[in-house]
């Protein structure tokens, strides 16, 4: 594949996750920023997401947040960054998101997670863009989720090529390996329809 710049990465931000997500989040930033690859994620300081950018951040990466400005307001939002933007609402963040990344990497999280999740992913199903997405199914935690995109594919609701759409990786390093392997985007973003 082309080499990765950027890597957009979704994840919680409730600091009350077992030591196991806090230290994938902790490897993948640490990772990110070794291998040079700048990361975009929403802009937080806590949970995971105030995690995967303090140790993007120590390991002298680059990191680009993107807050709304009504999360922002509940200072929320992580003060030591590359960059931050603060943008008028959740729709503008996802898009710039999807637009500065080359690729996704999905830890677990909660429903906006799965919101951010989804769109990429049905972005990506729908050819709005062609990039790498990894989920990062750290202790099985994404195996519910896994099944259930299985079960609508069984009952006719999906479609769905996971070895098109997305990778599984279980381990941090198995991500870094997935990235690697990605082909390069056979098409260019769409990103006027995003």
């Amino acid at each position: 594949m082309t080499s990765l710049s950027s890597v957009c990465v979704y994840c919680g931000a409730s600091a009350q996750v077992a030591d196991v997500h806090k230290d994938a989040a902790h490897a993948l930033g640490e990772g990110l920023a070794q291998r040079g690859i700048r990361l975009i994620y929403g802009g937080g300081r806590v949970g995971l997401m105030g995690i995967v950018a303090d140790a993007a951040l120590a390991a002298g990466g680059e990191v680009v947040g993107i807050i709304p400005d009504h999360i922002q307001s509940m200072e929320v939002e992580h003060t030591g960054l590359t960059e931050l933007h603060v943008v008028d609402s959740m729709h503008t963040r996802k898009r710039m998101m999807v637009e500065r990344a080359d690729a996704f990497v999905i830890l677990p999280g909660g429903l906006g997670t799965l919101d951010e999740a989804f769109e990429v992913l049905t972005w990506k199903q729908l050819r709005l863009h062609d990039k790498p997405i990894i989920v990062a199914d750290v202790d099985g935690y994404w195996r519910p989720l896994l099944g259930l995109i299985d079960h609508m594919v069984a009952q006719g609701f999906a479609r769905v090529d996971r070895s098109r759409l997305y990778r599984v990786a279980d381990q941090i390093d198995a991500v870094f390996t997935a990235l690697e392997d990605a082909p390069a985007p056979s098409h260019p973003a769409h990103s006027r329809h995003l």
